[in-house]
């Protein structure tokens, strides 16, 4: 007596075959992806500063220093976004790339209290001197600079 095989062999659209991964970038490629959202970010650095020093101006805050403020916290994530989306493998690269992101995460923190000492509710003495003394993002962005710099002169030498 003869008993029916089974197929074990599933349906084609059930069947799961292994896509082999992104294949790794060499590490001047990614050296110019990790400069190239750096030198979008440090540009944007510039209304950042400018938008956070506004906000420490004696007197009244302009409602467009509040909408320069949330321009340039939505170009910052942007950028932190692109940034943190790279694939970098190089460890070098990993860590110049988390750096960078922290450096800017402090801009947007920046940006954030800068709209928040500058349009409290309940503003009080301490509350307005602390604004005052608002001048700008300050070292961070020094630093951020002297990152891409620094990157930017390691992929001029993996160049030439």
């Amino acid at each position: 007596m003869c008993t029916p095989r089974l197929s074990l062999r599933l349906p084609r659209l059930l069947q799961f075959r292994r896509r082999p991964g992104p294949s790794r970038a060499p590490r001047p490629a990614q050296l110019r992806a990790l400069v190239a959202v750096l030198d979008e970010a440090v540009a944007a650095q510039s209304p950042a500063d400018a938008a956070v020093a506004a906000c420490g101006e004696p007197g009244p805050v302009s409602c467009l220093t509040a909408r320069a403020c949330g321009r340039q916290s939505i170009a910052l994530y942007r950028l932190r976004t692109r940034l943190q989306d790279l694939r970098l493998t190089d460890p070098d690269l990993a860590l110049a790339q988390d750096r960078a992101a922290r450096l800017l995460a402090y801009d947007l923190w920046m940006l954030r209290e800068s709209l928040n000492l500058a349009f409290t509710v309940h503003p009080d003495p301490r509350t307005e001197a602390a604004r005052l003394r608002l001048n700008g993002l300050g070292r961070h962005a020094d630093d951020l600079r002297r990152l891409r710099d620094g990157l930017r002169d390691g992929l001029r030498a993996e160049v030439s």
